[in-house]
């Protein structure tokens, strides 16, 4: 599978659950392609769609907690009105 072909499914997925959440993408096109490079750079390299924003340590029990949605973004969404990788959006 090419990078643009993991692109494209990141982006799909990342469709798929705002819209199953009630979530927005982020606005700003050129942050949200970065995400999704980011997104897919890391399943490129290893083997999961990892959070960009977050540093992945090498052990998979608490790597997990990191995968794309990682289990900080709700509470994040809820508090700050977007996940720290400014990938999901609260509504307005």
């Amino acid at each position: 599978m090419t990078f643009e072909e993991i692109k494209e499914k990141v982006r799909q997925y990342a469709e798929k659950y705002a819209a199953r959440k009630g979530y927005i993408l982020n606005p700003n096109l050129e942050e949200l392609d970065l995400v999704y490079e980011g997104l897919a750079k890391r399943r490129e390299q290893y083997g999961a769609q990892y959070c960009p924003c977050r540093i992945v340590l090498g052990d998979k029990q608490e790597d997990r907690k990191i995968i794309c949605p990682c289990v900080y973004h709700e509470e994040e969404i809820e508090r700050d009105g977007m996940c720290h990788c400014a990938l999901f959006f609260k509504p307005e």
